[in-house]
């Protein structure tokens, strides 16, 4: 074969998808972030994009945000629009886990192709600066007397926030049914709404809430790991008597019907950004711990997740 001929074949099975990823220099790719802008999916799906790009595995990276249903709706519109397309990544984790076990989206997670987990993170309880409230004790004692009257913010019902609530109204006595619950669409949304009052407390991962705890415009309360973070000087439940434990991660997903090949093409490329300077800044930055998982470790950790989540949403009253 003419080598002109060769490399126009080659240039269509490429355009055509018939190619494993790393056949094609540096990809165009597509990120579907399932939440509004402004929370965790967004930093960690934009600070991917960009290690992509540091890393030269991906000349370009666009960015779609679709907010709802802790996940599903952007889930959905990923598994229905990109379907065999080896050039599209979808950002997930631990909520979208709890929320389609609490919501039973039509699609399922399993449709699309897993990649790897990427990183883990606790989640931190605040107030607003003007609470009347000092303490998460301040916290659970108003809830014991009247449940509907503590308004807890977070991400979308079934987050590792709304589980984390149930959770410590287990531990005070509480039915954690009664818990008053207010779900948002994104980390912009729950941060206004807790800047403004209009929630009692607000909780998410630290890196969406940092820069206003180290600004005073919020207070930290509690955080959900074992010991305290390092560098960060806000007690556990557990220091504080209540028996809650809890983490989130997160990670990245491709389309659904794409080649085993593929599929290694894009874990590698997602291994090589997390070798990138880039994404060693961002690491630092919001304090996530990369906690890499990929391959059949990861499709196995997700079941267990599940199962897990499950069992605790059912001990918790949620479902």
């Amino acid at each position: 074969m003419r080598r002109d001929t060769f490399l126009k074949s080659l240039a269509a099975m490429a355009a055509a998808g018939a190619l494993p990823l790393s056949a094609n220099a540096a990809a165009n790719l597509k990120m579907m972030i399932p939440a509004n802008p402004g929370g965790g999916w967004d930093s960690t799906g934009r600070a991917l994009g960009k290690a992509l790009q540091d890393a030269g595995v991906a000349s370009a990276v666009s960015f779609e945000n679709k907010g709802g249903a802790a996940g599903a709706l952007g889930l959905a519109q990923f598994v229905n629009a990109s379907k065999g397309d080896p050039n599209a990544l979808m950002v997930m984790g631990a909520v979208m886990l709890g929320g389609i076990i609490t919501g039973k989206p039509p699609v399922s997670l399993t449709q699309a192709t897993p990649i790897a987990r990427i990183t883990s993170e606790y989640n931190v309880f605040v107030l607003p600066a003007n609470s009347p409230f000092k303490t998460m004790k301040d916290v659970v004692e108003a809830m014991k007397k009247d449940p509907g009257s503590v308004k807890w913010g977070g991400g979308s019902r079934g987050s590792t926030e709304h589980i984390a609530a149930a959770m410590i109204a287990r531990e005070a006595g509480v039915d954690a049914s009664k818990i008053n619950y207010v779900p948002f669409r994104g980390g912009g949304e729950a941060t206004a709404a807790i800047l403004g009052g209009n929630v009692t407390v607000g909780g998410s991962g630290y890196s969406e809430f940092a820069q206003y705890i180290e600004s005073g415009k919020m207070k930290g309360i509690a955080v959900t790991s074992a010991a305290r973070l390092k560098g960060i000087n806000i007690p556990t439940l557990k220091e504080q008597g209540i028996n809650v434990e809890i983490g989130n991660w997160r990670g990245v997903y491709a389309a659904p019907g794409i080649t085993p090949e593929q599929r290694k093409a894009l874990t590698d490329m997602v291994l090589a950004a997390m070798k990138s300077k880039s994404w060693a800044e961002s690491l630092e930055k919001n304090a996530w711990t990369p906690a890499v998982l990929t391959g059949s470790a990861f499709d196995e950790f997700v079941d267990r997740e599940f199962a897990s989540l499950r069992a605790i949403m059912v001990k918790s009253g949620m479902i």
